[in-house]
């Protein structure tokens, strides 16, 4: 009886102490989640890269003479919205600084417009007008859809499998994204 008693003791301690275990690797495995599904630039810029290499249909040459001058670019445009963004959330508490604030604004916008026409002269240089017009427009949907997939509420689409991220391989069906079949669109009688 001692045996049985001792042996039963001896399981449900056992039971106990693994369970305590599997407590404790939930949150850390929940912490993992939580940081791979944080936004990361390096990730982004990655996705970005080899999504526009697709949608444009880069050759590893051309993909080598843009991405440059690419960062290049955006490097020079961060600083100009760092510091619209700085604008923005600063107002000012009277009228004077608030028509500076505007004025300041609107150079910004006219700089960053300015850096992109220099831009797009240079990748012209480099590749075929309609390899850049690809690749802006690669560019465009590329940023829409991670709008898209932020405003759905997921983790900025950087997890490949989530349908609304453009680096999953459902969504590069094509000249990128599935096809969505349309809907016949019923005319209502007019009312009179």
């Amino acid at each position: 009886m001692k045996k049985l008693l001792t042996l039963i003791m001896l399981a449900v301690l056992t039971l106990s102490i693994s369970a305590q275990g599997n407590r404790q690797q939930r949150p850390q495995q929940q912490r993992q989640q939580q940081q791979q599904q944080r936004f990361s630039p390096e990730r982004f810029e990655q996705q970005l890269q080899e999504y526009i290499t697709k949608e444009a249909n880069l050759t590893t040459q051309e993909a080598e003479k843009f991405f440059p001058l690419y960062k290049e670019m955006q490097d020079k445009q961060r600083a100009l919205f760092i510091r619209q963004r700085e604008l923005e959330n600063n107002k000012p508490s009277d009228e004077q600084g608030c028509l500076k604030v505007i004025k300041e604004s609107d150079e910004i916008d006219l700089e960053l417009k300015r850096i992109q026409q220099e831009y797009h002269g240079k990748f012209l240089k480099q590749l075929s007008a309609s390899k850049v017009y690809d690749i802006l427009k690669a560019e465009q949907g590329y940023h829409r859809n991670i709008m898209r997939s932020w405003g759905r509420g997921n983790s900025g689409g950087m997890n490949p499998m989530n349908p609304m991220n453009p680096m999953n391989p459902m969504m590069q069906r094509g000249n990128g994204f599935p096809r969505w079949p349309q809907q016949p669109q019923q005319q209502q009688p007019r009312q009179r």
